[in-house]
């Protein structure tokens, strides 16, 4: 089997966690429908106190379920929504992928990935000794952020559970995911 949407998540306020829906829209250019975060602009806060004219390259969130699972090996007991993704995956490794692969989510849908989440004193207010996991190092000694990544919808579409998820990769050579 390969890389499938394992649930979607949507909300209209800017809460850290999201509820689940049995689907989400994307709309091309800007994200979610009905999310908090839809918009040709910013609307994390913290970006929008900073410059609120700065493109919106955080319209679309996904996380590895696969995150879950290995914090529930750490005690740490996750459901699909908790850290705020919009689209939970299976099967693929987000954080791995270069900026400007693109996902093809179910038979439309196609977000360009932008670059990584920052993992936030958020994760630490919601769950108490969540943060430190979620950053890990590589080989060289460099953080790895492991709290998914970020995209733009380049085609819009409905998402759901279940559907299957094509990659594209950019030409060489790939671009490391910084933070976004």
């Amino acid at each position: 089997m390969g890389a499938q949407v394992v649930s979607v998540a949507c909300s209209a306020a800017h809460t850290f966690s999201k509820r689940g829906c049995e689907q989400i829209t994307l709309v091309e250019g800007l994200g979610v429908e009905g999310d908090a975060h839809q918009g040709t602009t910013v609307k994390h806060r913290s970006r929008v106190a900073v410059d609120p004219s700065q493109p919106n390259l955080r319209q679309v969130h996904l996380i590895a379920a696969e995150l879950l699972d290995e914090m529930a090996g750490l005690g740490f007991a996750l459901e699909a929504g908790d850290l705020g993704e919009n689209v939970l995956v299976r099967g693929l490794s987000l954080i791995d992928l270069p900026r400007g692969a693109r996902l093809r989510l179910g038979d439309h849908a196609e977000i360009e990935v932008t670059g990584l989440r920052n993992p936030c004193r958020q994760i630490e207010a919601f769950r108490p000794g969540l943060l430190k996991p979620m950053i890990g190092r590589d080989a060289e000694g460099r953080p790895v952020l492991k709290t998914g990544i970020m995209g733009i919808v380049l085609r819009g579409g409905l998402v759901c559970p279940g559907d299957a998820i094509a990659v594209e990769l950019p030409p060489e050579p790939h671009a490391r995911l910084e933070r976004v």
